[in-house]
């Protein structure tokens, strides 16, 4: 089903290469759409009815809308959390090895990477250089914009094991093949040169991605597919729905998209959903609104976050991998997340919030469980409230081949997180002990979840 969303999001996965482009990118939307620019750093001068956003070391962002009015007693937080980054292949320095007539860079695996999915493809490579000038040190993001590497498989004629037990070595069978070059001398140093177009260049965080562009896929257009859509898919829904989300006079709540970096690590970092990120972002709301700490206190516990991490839709040739009583399917809804260990956030009161949101908008929706024998993968949404602890619920998109270089998602599932995501920053609710209200403006009644 092609859609303007879709189209949206196909453009913005084709630019957004990694977490660095994905802040550029997310910025420029931003600024487009009026939202303006704070410094983390810096004191904020907060207006009523405004949109703002802040990045922390270019790979991170948080955009935010301020309601009509403030209230201190009804103050609250509508939280979209999601990440930007995405297994893959960083560039380690001192990265030349040449060999034979073939000159490779050397890489670390960057997340859980199925290794087999960066082989035999276009590879480009993507992210910042850091680099001195004028007594400075300063950031550039750049994007070689073209594929100049490529890590070619051993022929099946010199592996006859390739097919059955053969297995990738990162150390040796994950270098991108950069040049031919049968002398001593490497080509990196003139390639980081003319890519950055910068001299005296200290360091840089640059990782290799598939070149392979994002588009509808299946005779009906039912598909998209494309890289990094783990979590840039998810991100970009909220992103669109923050700038598209409206308030009226009657608002108490600051609707909010986060966009954090190193999920696919563990999120402990300075940008990760594990670091005062978030919490920062409160007190200087705080701040600006000169709550003190009781009324910061209490607008948090007022609060939600819907925490969009994509999830497994059941396989075509694996059925038994996925749990045989909560199967999930491309464009038959989004998934409400579950784990026992809170890998997930979800619990009965979080995910009954959320299905009411479904529920009464008729936006479809699936519940997803791993196999109980299976240790799942986990997400940022429990990570982010071990810093700011608020009712949170896990959602995301089903999709196919998680991690891969090139993943597979359904185009009307796209549709009911847009949906989802719009309704929840245009619903207004107060949270109590065990208790979610939702409130209607028009008559001024109230309505009890």
């Amino acid at each position: 089903m092609k859609t303007i969303l879709n189209d949206e999001l196909i453009s913005f996965l084709n630019e957004s290469h990694n977490e660095y482009l994905a802040v550029t990118n997310i910025k420029e939307i931003l600024l487009k759409n009026g939202f303006k620019e704070l410094k983390e750093n810096e004191k904020w001068i907060l207006k009523e009815n405004s949109s703002y956003f802040f990045t922390r070391n270019s790979n991170s962002l948080i955009a935010f809308k301020t309601p009509y009015r403030i209230n201190k007693d009804e103050l609250y937080f509508k939280i979209v959390s999601t990440h930007l980054d995405s297994p893959s292949l960083k560039l380690k320095e001192n990265p030349a090895l040449i060999e034979n007539g073939y000159e490779k860079w050397k890489v670390e695996v960057y997340g859980g990477l199925i290794y087999q999915s960066y082989v035999d493809r276009p590879l480009g490579i993507a992210g910042r250089v850091v680099y001195e000038k004028d007594n400075q040190i300063l950031s550039k993001i750049v994007d070689s914009k073209k594929a100049i590497a490529i890590i070619p498989n051993v022929a099946i004629h010199q592996n006859r094991n390739i097919n059955t037990d053969f297995k990738y070595n990162p150390q040796v069978d994950l270098l991108p093949l950069v040049a031919l070059n049968n002398t001593k001398e490497s080509v990196f140093d003139t390639f980081l040169k003319d890519l950055s177009q910068e001299n005296n260049i200290i360091s840089y965080d640059l990782y290799f991605y598939n070149f392979d562009k994002a588009q509808y896929i299946g005779i009906n257009d039912d598909l998209i597919s494309g890289q990094k859509e783990d979590d840039l898919a998810s991100a970009f829904i909220s992103l669109k729905s923050l700038i598209e989300a409206k308030d009226d006079y009657f608002s108490n709540s600051i609707k909010v998209a986060s966009f954090f970096n190193n999920e696919e690590t563990g999120s402990l970092s300075f940008s990760g959903a594990d670091s005062d990120l978030l919490r920062n972002f409160i007190n200087k709301i705080a701040f600006s609104y000169q709550l003190n700490e009781e009324e910061k206190n209490n607008a948090i516990k007022k609060s939600f976050v819907i925490s969009a991490d994509n999830g497994h839709a059941i396989h075509p040739y694996h059925p038994e991998m996925s749990d045989n009583k909560n199967i999930c399917k491309l464009n038959e809804g989004i998934l409400v997340k579950f784990n026992s260990n809170m890998a997930y956030t979800s619990d009965a009161l979080t995910s009954a919030f959320i299905k009411t949101l479904l529920s009464k908008n008729n936006i479809p929706y699936q519940i997803f469980f791993n196999r109980s024998d299976v240790r799942g993968g986990s997400t940022l949404g429990n990570i982010s409230i071990s810093q700011v602890s608020m009712l949170t619920c896990d959602i995301g998109l089903p999709q196919l081949a998680m991690h891969s270089a090139y993943e597979t998602l359904g185009t009307k599932d796209t549709e009911s997180m847009f949906s989802l995501m719009k309704e929840f920053y245009k619903k207004e609710f107060k949270i109590e002990e065990g208790k979610i209200t939702f409130l209607t403006h028009e008559t001024r009644t109230i309505k009890s979840l």
